[in-house]
């Protein structure tokens, strides 16, 4: 080889370690966390009575959002829409039993879309929904490069592992635990933890960038937790929800009668009579006694992968999201689980850090987050310097993770975005890093929706299969308002019917936080229907609008949402009716399944909300 071809050889080389190393400072890696039934029960959004010092280090260092909405309040249909930033009428799951790139559209999901840019992409824990959700595969190998790992103490999960006071060993609710006598001598998150920690440090020199995600199993019942962590929140210090009766005018379609919660061995015991029957008090304090304690168990270990990332000087490279699939009812109406459009069930934390945007380190010796051990360290302090109070959505979460890591942001979706592999219904959120929030934004709404398959609680109404589903109650959540309106379903046709209204609710939040008092009524529905014809119309797809109807009593806000919601259900009659007999055929390879192919009806999602 003659000294010519090896010197250009040597520059190809470099020239191929330069465009790399380009590449590698340009992208960040992410580190995405994912807990499970986690409300905004942190101390970073104010609650006053849980420990969790590690999530509220990372709030202290990142961008809160404040007011972010699940898209629908149960694990799979919540996990899917996220993932694949389509909402569950464009999913088409609301249950647990379809897989999204046979039943409805190959959507490209958040791992997905990093793997085929270049990233090593790889999950722990509870990510997507395990099972048909998910293809029995958690998605690989779509979305991820490595097959996802799943902790095996979690077979353990809701067989009886709980110590009653006869000595046995039951399936209970409450299931705080000696670890060393457990099954393996540790329980589902530790393992994840573990293995997480693992996968950090052999991607830590890797010149290609990773997208860990790591779902946490709680506090998602059954409380099998640590026995200490029930030392910091003493019984005699617990309180009840500040509203725990079921509200004299809540609609029976919007209640849920929490069955799964009911099945356990020690709720049995209470005989608590069904669907509406309070739990006894001294029950509920212990039931939020240990959701606390399972929620510091659970910062425990996000606290060991966040200092994991500082000791291998990943600090600096690497975005960090926080969030959870949705929340859960503890206590208050009467409820006691998730499976609801109220804020409490809707609700969910989510947490940027980004380095270089959200936080500037001085000292390169600096450590952003050493471990606190909230067993042992009681005392610490955080102040969270950057919030976003306008509301956002799990949708917005595919958009905004993409573009802040260095890629580029999908592009919104079309209004019929069946055929459409890669696209957003959510909103690209990166604006909010680079400007200071000037206040309210009126325009700003959230939506989310569930199903019943009843107008009066059955044994099923928590979580209806498809086939049963009768009724979907579609929520608004703007600044001043939740407005939700639960109207007929056709589960053959995945269609709703806008003049069929069931049962309605108007949440005035400013004097109604807790969301008790439902001020909608029939009478007023007349009256709202009326407003809304003398009402500008208000696109969905149009940039934020600058001057709004002046519109200040009740009627007149909810006249305006209504038109919303409204208008979002018409667009998807139409395009139903447009496509009414047509067929089209998605060719989808699902190599754990065996799927080759699926003939789908034409439908299209819900549109997006204005921002």
């Amino acid at each position: 080889m003659n000294l010519c071809v090896r010197m250009w050889l040597l520059l190809l080389a470099l020239h191929t370690l330069t465009l790399a190393a380009v590449a590698r400072r340009d992208t960040r890696n992410v580190l995405f966390i994912v807990a499970d039934d986690l409300r905004t029960s942190l101390g970073c959004y104010g609650d006053t009575v849980v420990k969790s010092p590690n999530i509220d280090q990372l709030a202290s260092k990142s961008q809160v959002f404040l007011h972010a909405y699940a898209q629908q309040a149960v694990c799979a249909p919540s996990r899917t829409s996220m993932l694949t930033s389509r909402r569950p009428d464009t999913t088409r799951l609301y249950d647990f039993k379809s897989y999204w790139r046979v039943h409805s559209g190959n959507y490209t999901t958040l791992p997905q879309y990093f793997k085929s840019r270049g990233y090593r992409t790889m999950s722990v824990g509870k990510v997507f929904h395990p099972g048909i959700a998910s293809n029995y595969s958690d998605d690989y190998p779509y979305s991820w490069s490595i097959p996802a790992y799943h902790p095996a103490s979690f077979q353990y999960e809701k067989k009886k592992m709980c110590k009653g006071e006869d000595g046995k060993l039951h399936a209970n609710l409450l299931c705080a635990v000696n670890v060393t006598e457990q099954p393996g001598g540790t329980l589902p998150d530790l393992e994840s933890t573990d293995e997480a920690v693992r996968l950090l440090k052999s991607s830590a020199n890797d010149a290609v960038p990773f997208f860990l995600a790591v779902g946490f199993h709680k506090p998602h019942i059954p409380f099998r937790i640590p026995q200490e962590y029930l030392r910091l929140y003493p019984i005699e210090q617990m309180t009840l929800a500040p509203d725990p009766d079921v509200p004299k005018l809540l609609p029976p379609v919007a209640y849920n009668p929490w069955t799964d919660v009911r099945k356990r061995d020690d709720v049995q015991k209470l005989n608590i009579s069904f669907p509406y029957g309070p739990v006894p008090k001294d029950f509920q304090l212990r039931i939020r006694q240990h959701y606390y304690a399972a929620v510091s168990y659970m910062d425990a270990q996000v606290g060991r992968l966040l200092s994991t990332l500082d000791e291998l000087g990943l600090t600096d490279d690497t975005l960090v999201v926080f969030t959870s699939d949705h929340g859960w009812s503890l206590g208050e109406h009467g409820e006691w689980a998730k499976y609801s459009n109220f804020e409490v069930t809707t609700r969910v934390p989510l947490i940027f850090y980004i380095p270089g945007v959200t936080t500037h380190r001085d000292g390169l010796g600096e450590s952003a987050f050493p471990f606190i051990d909230v067993l042992t360290q009681s005392e610490y302090s955080f102040k969270n310097d950057k919030v976003i109070r306008n509301m956002v959505e799990l949708v917005d979460v595919f958009p905004t993770v993409s573009y802040m890591a260095g890629l580029r942001a999908p592009a919104p979706c079309a209004d019929v975005s069946f055929q459409e592999e890669l696209c957003t219904e959510g909103v690209n959120l990166a604006y909010t890093f680079r400007h200071r929030e000037r206040g309210k934004n009126e325009e700003a709404i959230s939506f989310s929706q569930y199903p019943r398959p009843a107008d009066t609680p059955q044994e099923n109404s928590d979580l209806p299969d498809l086939e049963d589903i009768k009724v979907m109650g579609y929520s608004l959540r703007s600044w001043d308002y939740r407005y939700t309106l639960w109207l007929g379903f056709n589960p053959k046709r995945f269609q709703v019917n806008v003049s069929d209204v069931h049962a309605g609710e108007l949440y005035m939040l400013a004097d109604d936080p807790g969301e008790d008092n439902n001020t909608y009524s029939d009478s007023d529905h007349s009256e709202v229907m009326k407003k809304m014809a003398s009402l500008p119309h208000v696109s969905l797809y149009a940039e934020p609008v600058q001057s709004l109807p002046d519109v200040p009593d009740q009627l007149s806000h909810a006249a305006l949402l209504t038109q919303r919601l409204h208008h979002r259900v018409q667009l998807l009659e139409e395009i139903y009716k447009k496509g009414e007999g047509e067929r089209q055929s998605v060719r989808v390879t699902a190599p754990a399944a065996g799927v080759r192919h699926t003939t789908v009806w034409k439908f299209c999602r819900l549109p997006r909300r204005d921002i």
